[in-house]
């Protein structure tokens, strides 16, 4: 019978899941800043992709025990769109 994985082996999985989350956060959100959102989605459709995509990425960031992001970088703006 194989071993069950130890903690840390659980821990590294967990920073690799939060690491492709946090890529496909930045591909949102480049895809928002750039407008091409507008080629693939409805606003409506977009706005509730994103809010998914974010709340993935932090779920993952707390599974993975990372600090939560700063909150500095939340309320700048440079989310606005392109154009």
């Amino acid at each position: 019978m194989q071993a069950l994985p130890s903690r840390p082996r659980l821990d590294q999985i967990a920073l690799k899941w939060h690491d492709l989350a946090q890529r496909r956060l930045d591909y949102y959100t480049e895809l928002y800043r750039s407008g091409r959102w507008r080629h693939y989605y409805t606003q409506e459709r977009f706005a509730v992709r994103m809010l998914d995509v974010i709340n993935v990425a932090r779920k993952w960031r707390e599974l993975a025990g990372l600090p939560p992001a700063e909150q500095a970088s939340r309320n700048d703006d440079s989310l606005r769109p392109a154009a």
